[in-house]
């Protein structure tokens, strides 16, 4: 039996560092898999909580609040906790959403 596909508002965790994301935009079509540092993202509710920080205290490659999108633009993940690992969708590794310009005020 496969895992079902991901949805809007499905929170994912990493098993690799403490990342977990929201899903907050997904294609009609399914979404493939989104991983973390290498590893498979699993839903936040079957962890028994986030593993511990890497030892070295390396810099955080997620950062919380920050949006990730895939390559196409179709995939948007929230960053709700911060992690080592670089999100990924189908082996792509995922980009930082830029922010959308205000308008000018003249």
């Amino acid at each position: 039996m496969t895992a079902p596909a991901p949805r809007i508002g499905d929170q994912l965790a990493s098993t690799a560092c403490g990342t977990r994301v929201i899903i907050v935009r997904a294609p009609a079509g399914g979404v493939p898999e989104i991983s973390c540092g290498g590893s498979p993202m699993v839903p936040a509710s079957s962890t028994g909580g986030a593993p511990p920080p890497p030892p070295g205290g390396g810099e955080a490659a997620t950062l919380i609040g920050k949006r990730y999108v895939d390559a196409t633009g179709t995939l948007e993940l929230l960053c709700t906790s911060s992690g080592a690992g670089e999100l990924s969708c189908g082996g792509v590794p995922m980009t930082l959403k830029a922010a959308k310009p205000l308008p000018a005020s003249d």
